[in-house]
């Protein structure tokens, strides 16, 4: 923190100049460089907010399900998972010795001053929709357009690596792709990529943030859907679109109020929809899946995996959550997650979207979740590198 003393005098003399400057010393006038924004230096398993208390035991699901993927990603995950592999079923303290000794906690720094970034949560929703178009069901569920091109950047430049390019093609020329708006007025994929029909544009809507969900037929059938791809264009989050309008207050741009304020002025709602260019297509899950597949490609754990900002937080790392949950009186939430996800609205550093589960208590959590947090990343220890380098 910069603190500054000024000394205002009419008659500048010697020693008030020399009072000035030792002032400004002993108050640390200047201020320390600031640090990057990301991983930070490392820190003791006692700076992480209730590390001894957390249930550890409940992760090992998650890291096992990490392990399908990690070692393809990152060497340093072989030996990691092999070790993991020799305690089937590990209590509390076991599991917690194994990240003590395997890990090494960073603290993430956040891009500003206070330390600390917005935690808010994801869900599983569910809609109601039909197989066939009605009256009733009349809004598509789209899967992958067979005319969306995907250009892998990284391959031409590799300083782009991981960044890709959506559009379609126009005669031999890649131009982006339809935005919402456009596929609302109908150049919109072939109706032969409806996975089925809604009756609520708003709940589709919001099944595009949530990334996965189930639709529920009228013969009670279910359909278990989630993410295939994207249009291209950069996710807007409409409720940043209702406060600029004046619509809703900052402090009341919660998902149920701004899902309210949609229903309440439908004449109006298709506009606020559009102002968020990005559209999201699906596909099918087996319906005995255990849980909606995130970006890492493994299945997602309620409260035991988030979505990060890749740029920051690499896909798959451990992540200690110190954050609080929602409700008449906010509770501490401090848990060790995995980092199974992403999203178009997670961006930044110290950012991070909880996944909740599925039905109406993990619905309600996430629409009210919006809190300040801190994240402390944990990365393979040294022992795990000097084991990757000998294989």
């Amino acid at each position: 923190m910069r603190y500054l003393i000024l000394i205002i005098q009419t008659k500048k003399t010697t020693g008030a100049m020399f009072f000035a400057a030792v002032s400004c010393l002993l108050t640390s006038c200047l201020s320390a460089p600031s640090r990057a924004p990301g991983i930070g230096a490392p820190v003791p398993w006692s700076a992480l907010p209730g590390w001894q208390e957390d249930r550890l035991a409940q992760t090992w699901p998650a890291l096992l399900n990490n392990c399908q993927k990690m070692p393809a990603r990152d060497s340093r995950w072989q030996a990691l998972c092999a070790d993991a592999a020799l305690f089937p079923d590990p209590d509390d303290d076991t599991a917690r010795a194994f990240f003590e000794t395997r890990f090494i906690a960073h603290e993430v720094v956040a891009d500003n001053s206070a330390g600390d970034g917005l935690i808010t949560g994801y869900y599983e929703p569910l809609v109601h929709g039909s197989l066939v178009k009605t009256g009733r069901f009349r809004y598509p569920l789209y899967g992958r357009p067979d005319d969306l091109v995907t250009v892998e950047l990284g391959e031409l430049y590799p300083e782009l690596k991981g960044k890709r390019l959506r559009g379609r093609l126009a005669g031999q020329r890649v131009v982006p792709y339809y935005s919402r708006a456009e596929i609302g007025k109908g150049k919109h994929p072939s109706q032969d990529n409806v996975i089925a029909w809604v009756d609520d544009q708003v709940a589709l809507f919001f099944l595009e943030i949530q990334g996965s969900g189930r639709v529920q037929l009228p013969d009670g059938r279910l359909l278990h859907v989630g993410y295939a791809d994207q249009n291209g264009y950069p996710y807007v989050a409409i409720g940043r679109t209702l406060v600029e309008s004046g619509a809703l207050k900052l402090e009341e741009a919660t998902m149920p109020a701004i899902r309210a304020w949609l229903n309440a002025n439908p004449d109006e709602a298709q506009a606020v929809l559009n102002s968020n260019p990005s559209y999201v297509f699906f596909t099918l899950r087996e319906p005995d899946a255990t849980g909606p597949v995130g970006a890492l490609n493994v299945p997602l754990l309620p409260q035991r995996s988030i979505a990060v900002d890749p740029n920051y937080i690499p896909l798959g790392s451990p992540v200690w959550l110190d954050t609080t949950l929602p409700g008449s009186e906010p509770r501490p939430y401090r848990q060790l997650e995995f980092a199974q996800d992403t999203g178009g609205a997670i961006r930044g550093p110290a950012r991070a979207d909880l996944f909740l589960g599925f039905g109406e208590t993990a619905e309600r959590l996430a629409g009210a979740m919006r809190s300040r947090g801190r994240l402390y990343v944990l990365l393979p220890s040294a022992r795990q590198m000097n084991q990757a380098s000998a294989e």
